[in-house]
């Protein structure tokens, strides 16, 4: 086994799929910094107390820092890619940039963890944070999503995880960290399910019920899983995409919270790019017809001891 340097030991980046989850977007105060810098430390303490609870049932959390609210909290110069989200304005869709300075993704075995892990959570910041956005998801069936295709499949696993989604030499500062960008999609399910199973799976780029890839398109309109495939001279370049479900059915609410964590924040903001202009331009991806990005932010996820640091 290799030793992990304490230094560099990750947040919960590569935790595996679970039944549910939670993302929790913060803004912090203007004067709440120090409030916010000394909740943002005693995490550690706090992922302690329910997972001790929870008796041995799964409980993770990633704590994210963006561009907005690095310098306020940390008082350390940027990782290296750390910058805002940045709008793209397609012919026809956006994709949105919001506020948040800090991000709390949460996984669990159950929603009660969740729910726990948040109430002590905004207990210790008191007033010193707003919450612009508070999403719970579940996992919906075999892995699917409300558009009823599997997510995820193209994952990076093994050895490819880590390469993929933690920043190594390229930064030493922050090795063992993890950019992170989040965007909601809201799905326009009537119209969806109104598509042929055939029209969905072009546009997927997948089959529905084996989640057999489709061949890439070459040239014109290109499917989802083609315009976020990443490649270049030095090869494929992957994220890991930790999406999950979330519904009120009462008020007619379906979508998918996009979570995506990468070494290199450019390839997952190439991803967007491809989608939203389209390669190449305007024919952006059709899944944009029926799911509409309300949300985007991006963050960094530092290793534990920065974070546990930040209350010295």
């Amino acid at each position: 086994m290799v030793a992990v340097h304490p230094s560099t030991e990750t947040q919960y980046i590569d935790a595996p799929l679970s039944a549910a989850a939670a993302f929790l977007v913060l803004v912090v105060k203007d004067g709440e910094e120090a409030t916010a810098r000394s909740v943002v430390a005693g995490t550690g303490d706090l992922i302690k107390d329910i997972t001790i609870r929870a008796n041995e049932a799964m409980f993770t959390c990633n704590v994210g820092i963006s561009h907005h609210g690095w310098p306020r909290l940390t008082g350390k110069p940027l990782p290296k890619e750390l910058r805002p989200f940045r709008e793209i304005k397609g012919e026809k869709h956006t994709a949105v940039a919001t506020p948040g300075d800090l991000l709390y993704h949460l996984r669990a075995a159950s929603p009660d963890l969740i729910v726990e892990f948040e109430k002590i959570l905004l207990e210790a910041f008191g007033g010193s944070v707003t919450a612009v956005d508070d999403v719970t998801g579940f996992r919906y069936f075999d892995g699917r999503d409300l558009l009823e295709f599997a997510d995820g499949t193209a994952n990076p696993d093994g050895a490819a995880l880590p390469a993929a989604t933690l920043v190594g030499d390229e930064d030493p500062a922050y090795a063992g960290g993890s950019y992170v960008v989040v965007q909601k999609y809201l799905h326009d399910l009537s119209a969806w399910r109104a598509q042929t199973t055939g029209t969905q799976e072009e546009i997927i780029g997948r089959t529905k019920f084996d989640n057999v890839e489709k061949p890439d398109a070459t040239e014109g309109q290109k499917s989802h899983k083609t315009l976020c495939t990443i490649q270049d001279a030095d090869g494929e370049h992957d994220i890991l995409r930790d999406n999950m479900p979330f519904a009120r059915p009462g008020t007619g609410e379906y979508g998918t919270y996009f979570t995506g964590y990468s070494r290199h924040l450019w390839v997952t903001e190439k991803m967007l790019e491809r989608m939203f202009l389209g390669d190449p331009p305007p024919l952006h991806d059709r899944i944009l017809d029926y799911s509409r990005a309300v949300t985007g932010v991006t963050f960094f996820c530092p290793a534990r001891a920065f974070l546990a640091a930040l209350g010295d």
